[in-house]
């Protein structure tokens, strides 16, 4: 353990199961609203991306354009990895999972919203639309345990009195068994 670590009073690593990781990538996405999307194949790229929605497994979902770049890379490569902020200070979610590309009509009328239209003109039944779905498979998340105004003060009561009262908490989020 490293010795930031070591100093602190109280327990800051938790790893999350489940129904609970399951609620954190929820709560973290719906501060975040958007994360860096990083694809490996054919080269790989970074782009932000909008999740639409993570469902009770922990997938996160998405929509993209089949003559994008991103799905080129996916058809390459589906190992994806994801970066979300949610708060300044705070918030913040890593998860490294498998990219799969559909063109299921369901899920794309029940993801679709006419802010999409932007990318997609045709409206909802645009030939170009995909759907990403990404299964998680490694997940760690930093926020703070008690919010941004505790957290400030107990960092400035620590460098006050020369003793590390870091209120952050961290952890693995283990989605599936």
């Amino acid at each position: 353990m490293d010795s930031i670590n070591r100093n602190q009073p109280e327990e800051n690593h938790r790893d999350l199961f489940g129904a609970e990781a399951v609620k954190r990538i929820k709560d973290t996405v719906d501060k975040a609203k958007t994360c860096f999307f990083c694809t490996k194949g054919a080269g790989g790229g970074v782009r932000p991306m909008s999740v639409l929605q993570v469902d009770d497994a922990g997938n996160l979902w998405f929509l993209s354009a089949t003559d994008s770049h991103k799905n080129q890379e996916l058809a390459a490569n589906s190992e994806v990895e994801l970066f979300f902020q949610g708060d300044a200070h705070s918030t913040f979610l890593h998860i490294a999972g498998i990219a799969t590309v559909s063109r299921d009509e369901a899920k794309i009328k029940e993801l679709w919203s006419f802010v999409l239209k932007t990318w997609f003109t045709q409206g909802e039944d645009d030939s170009r639309i995909s759907v990403i779905k990404v299964a998680p498979k490694d997940a760690y998340y930093w926020d703070n345990k008690h919010g941004e105004v505790v957290a400030g003060a107990k960092m400035l009561v620590g460098a006050v009195i020369g003793k590390t009262l870091d209120d952050s908490i961290e952890g693995k989020l283990v989605v599936a068994p």
